[in-house]
């Protein structure tokens, strides 16, 4: 009877028919296409630039200050005279290194600390889901903004693990609920019944099982992380030159925008397509590995 129970487990992730959900949607392809290349922008800078003729971002003549978009520059240049294409091809790479690297922090913290909270509960769970409180009662724009004034001269891994360290409780509790539901159902029970230890349970049944709205979520927050990113870098306490990304880029602009509109309208094109397709992938996510939406 046991053993018929522990058949009866729901599939993981990669078995639950997902795949067949996705590669259906115009929209995924879309946006995999989109967030591909600048993948490969990121990877690849140097040649990209280059076959526009300007492969450095620092190579700027002031007698070419604030030109259009020409022949020469595609993008135009800025106050300084550098190409912007170049700027917001090389901007690519920091700027989703900071999206990626500060979602991937909080799902390492997220994944341990929501695992033991929803497994385990009892005080272990009292005590995180106060620790978790502390910090979301921090307003996150200006956590940040004072964590980042003392620090001399934030690099990008600064501004990721400090943008982490103000995201990680939301998750935190989103694999914890996961983990709770995942926990009461019959062939965890059937597990535990039969002596498996409790890594073996959750490597092998409850983590698994519990990553689809983990994975969904997680495409938006690397998103809202580069728009975090960009504002923190537009107010002044996030990246500084001679770093390169679109919210320093953006900052640049602000004050040559009614003379010079196109300082600000390429960085801000390329921001706004990238969020727009990390978020619009993550709710194709969520759609596709909840089981309810995939009946709709």
């Amino acid at each position: 009877m046991t053993e018929f129970v522990l058949d009866e487990v729901p599939d993981t992730i990669a078995d639950r028919g997902v795949w067949s959900s996705l590669r259906v949607q115009l929209l995924f392809w879309v946006c995999s296409f989109v967030l591909g290349l600048l993948g490969l922008i990121a990877l690849l800078p140097g040649p990209i630039t280059k076959v526009f003729g300007q492969s450095d971002p620092r190579a700027c003549d002031l007698r070419r200050s604030s030109q259009g978009p020409s022949s020469d520059h595609v993008f135009g240049t800025d106050l300084q005279g550098c190409d912007i294409f170049a700027n917001v091809i090389y901007g690519t790479r920091t700027s989703l290194f900071i999206g990626l690297a500060t979602t991937a922090m909080c799902l390492f913290v997220a994944l341990i600390v929501g695992t033991i909270a929803g497994y385990y509960g009892g005080p272990i769970d009292t005590l995180i889901s106060r620790l978790t409180d502390i910090f979301l009662g921090f307003p996150f724009i200006l956590g940040a903004i004072i964590v980042l004034n003392s620090v001399r001269r934030p690099t990008p891994i600064v501004v990721s693990a400090v943008l982490a360290l103000f995201v990680w409780p939301t998750m935190s509790r989103l694999v914890r609920g996961a983990v709770r539901a995942v926990r009461r159902t019959e062939y965890v029970h059937a597990a535990s019944a039969m002596g498996l230890s409790d890594r073996r349970i959750l490597t092998g049944h409850v983590m698994p099982n519990s990553l689809g709205p983990v994975l969904s979520i997680a495409a938006t927050v690397v998103g809202s992380v580069i728009v975090a990113e960009s504002t923190l870098t537009f107010l002044g306490v996030g990246l500084r030159a001679p770093s390169i990304s679109w919210g320093l880029q953006l900052a640049n602009a602000q004050s040559q925008f009614a003379q010079s509109p196109h300082l600000l309208i390429f960085p801000a094109l390329f921001l706004s397509l990238t969020v727009l397709a990390l978020v619009t992938l993550g709710d194709i996510l969520r759609d596709a590995l909840d089981p309810k939406g995939r009946q709709k």
